[in-house]
């Protein structure tokens, strides 16, 4: 579970968390508040108890969940509107293994729903507060894709930077003096490749023809992670190349180097402030 974020909608503070599968769950208790600030649990059971919310309810999950238990939701579904009939969300899950709502206990707990579900009960609360809930909801995910295309941008343009020292080394020690352009250029895809196979294991010709389809080149597609690594990569291998060590050594050192720094980097805290 990711760190909480918030949005504030109408004056409330609506908490927001990702999930595993990068599901964003959105704060039913928070948004309870609009309603009774006392009795959030009571607000969200009487949307849960109607015949309609449970319909919703169980048509989501049957989507996006393939344990679903349907019995007991048929059950459920023939006791709505019963007297005295009411339907907690801590019920709901435990009956029928639901995934879209979820609920705990603690400073960061509450009662949270998968947006869609959320943005029902956002319509049942008011339709007014639903389209400014949704207003600002895409707000932030705007804000989040403009900083991912920033960063993604900024560590990009840091690997391009590193690769003209890379190919400067690869120019005044690997090629001579009078070379034609097709020589060049295949001896700096020949290093690139060195580095492609030290971090990706496998060239850029290997990911071409693997992936006929898309579009760019295999470091197009690279993580967070992987940009940082090749990125020291390219430094540490125009060093080597200064040194006059041979392409196959080379290519041994830099695969142990691109092991031992994914290693050290992944769950990194400030490899993961870049993602």
């Amino acid at each position: 579970m990711a760190k909480n974020k918030k949005i504030i909608v109408l004056g409330s503070n609506i908490g927001i968390i990702l999930h595993k599968g990068n599901d964003d769950f959105i704060s039913l208790t928070d948004m309870a508040k609009f309603k009774d600030r006392e009795t959030t649990g009571i607000v969200i059971a009487n949307w849960l108890s109607t015949k309609y919310t449970i319909q919703f309810m169980g048509a989501w999950e049957q989507v996006h969940n393939t344990s679903f238990n349907v019995m007991e939701f048929n059950n459920i579904r023939n006791e709505a509107g019963s007297n005295g009939f009411i339907l907690s969300s801590s019920k709901w899950t435990q009956k029928t293994n639901a995934i879209g709502i979820r609920s705990s206990a603690g400073r960061y707990g509450g009662t949270f729903a998968h947006r869609d579900i959320a943005f029902e009960f956002a319509t049942w609360l008011s339709p007014e507060f639903k389209l400014y809930l949704i207003k600002e909801f895409q707000r932030l995910k705007q804000e989040e894709n403009k900083k991912l295309e920033l960063g993604w941008d900024v560590k990009r343009q840091l690997t391009r930077i590193n690769y003209h020292i890379h190919t400067d080394s690869i120019k005044a020690n690997l090629l001579p003096k009078i070379v034609s352009q097709k020589l060049a250029q295949m001896t700096y895809a020949a290093e690139a490749d060195v580095l492609n196979m030290a971090l990706f294991g496998k060239t850029a010709k290997d990911w071409r023809d693997k992936n006929p389809n898309s579009d760019g080149n295999i470091r197009d597609y690279a993580d967070v992670t992987q940009l940082v690594v090749l990125a020291n990569l390219e430094g540490i291998n125009a060093e080597l190349i200064r040194r006059g060590i041979s392409q196959s050594e080379r290519l041994v050192q830099l695969n142990q180097i691109a092991i031992t720094q994914m290693q050290s980097l992944i769950g990194n805290l400030s490899i993961k402030k870049l993602k």
